[in-house]
């Protein structure tokens, strides 16, 4: 990320929770709600594959959560906890929780919010498929702080923050927020703002954690959801502002955006950011790498692209170590490239043909131009 030159191309990928509960084995309810469970993992993880680095994707966990839980067992769908509320959640152990509350909520139009929100701390991290994992207002980054402690340096080690775009999508609707676009543009606007304000008074706060990096999770703002104009109108300035914030504090930040990004990937390059992730290569997205490579010309680091499914689930050991092969030779002289999966590791992908990415580098990777990661 430094653009100097080690002894390799560094290795580092991002796990699904699906991967890392069924490769440990550990409670999927303690995985998710207790920090050092979930810390341990990151750490059991990291030496499994001997990545050099750690993404920490959760954090704000509530230290007295055992106290909030009325019953607990085991059901053929998973672990389900029942909460003091009457609400319960079901931690099934290769996908993510799914959690039902005692009566449903409504959201609001993307043009009616307080605008005391602004300055108001994030409540939570808008994960995936409608699940928000809380963040804890005095324990926010208590497993971010252990991770960087425990490293003590000798991994690289990354916090992550959420787009405003996807915080907008999240809080109001999809679809409501996806005609807005077009309907009523400064509302969106006007939303993405308080947003903007309230992820940037975290990023600032996790900064100081002494983290390396922050991820810019980015995931709808990929070409399978809004053109390049809504994606220079709705997302560039937002991430810009946040890009800025976290360069400023000395941490690098980089965008995590999934699927066909080709026709915004200059617009990507113009946040500022130190670099880019995924650029998934087809089916799932459409970028080469070659191509990626030619185009960013080491005006950021690169942190990609092997394909999770179609490769390294589906593909063979002989199938997966040509595939890597070719990533590392085609980004041979780049001054910045991070071997790792496109997105997530996929859950059931075999845990031998995730070391194989570690040998790759070993062998290929060896006195190529990169970047520590």
């Amino acid at each position: 990320m430094n653009f100097g030159t080690p002894d390799r191309v560094p290795v580092m990928c991002q796990f699904s929770i699906g991967h890392m509960l069924l490769q440990l084995g550990v409670s999927p309810a303690d995985f998710w709600c207790d920090a050092g469970v979930y810390v341990e993992s990151l750490f059991r993880m990291r030496a499994m594959y001997d990545f050099d680095g750690i993404l920490v994707s959760l954090h704000g966990h509530d230290p007295a959560w055992r106290s909030r839980v009325v019953s607990r067992r085991e059901t053929a769908e998973g672990e389900v906890l029942v909460w003091v509320d009457g609400s319960r959640t079901v931690f099934p152990r290769d996908e993510l929780p799914r959690h039902i509350p005692c009566g449903g909520m409504q959201a609001s139009p993307p043009g009616e919010h307080g605008e005391e929100e602004a300055t108001s701390l994030l409540e939570y991290i808008p994960v995936s498929q409608g699940l928000r994992f809380a963040i804890h207002p005095v324990h926010r980054f208590d497993a971010l702080e252990q991770v960087v402690q425990r490293s003590a340096g000798r991994y690289s080690v990354h916090g992550e923050v959420t787009s405003p775009f996807d915080y907008v999508l999240d809080h109001y609707g999809h679809q409501a927020v996806l005609l807005a676009l077009l309907d009523d543009p400064s509302s969106v606007k006007r939303a993405l703002a308080t947003f903007t304000g309230r992820i940037v008074t975290l990023a600032k706060a996790m900064c100081l954690t002494g983290v390396d990096a922050i991820k810019i999770s980015s995931p709808y703002a990929g070409a399978g959801f809004i053109s390049p104009g809504c994606y220079a109108e709705f997302v560039l300035p937002y991430e810009r502002e946040l890009v800025q914030v976290i360069k400023e504090r000395g941490v690098k930040a980089y965008l995590h955006t999934c699927g066909a990004i080709r026709d915004r990937l200059e617009l990507m390059i113009a946040s500022g950011a130190d670099g880019i992730e995924c650029l998934d290569p087809p089916p799932l997205g459409n970028m080469e790498l070659s191509d990626a490579l030619r185009v960013i010309g080491g005006r950021c680091f690169v942190k990609g692209n092997v394909d999770s499914v179609n490769s390294l689930l589906r593909g063979t050991p002989a199938d997966i170590q040509a595939d890597l092969r070719q990533r590392l030779e085609a980004a041979t002289g780049f001054p910045g490239f991070i071997l790792s999966t496109a997105c997530s590791i996929a859950p059931r992908v075999p845990r031998e043909h995730v070391m194989l990415l570690r040998d790759a580098v070993e062998t290929v990777g060896r006195g190529q131009q990169g970047h520590d990661a």
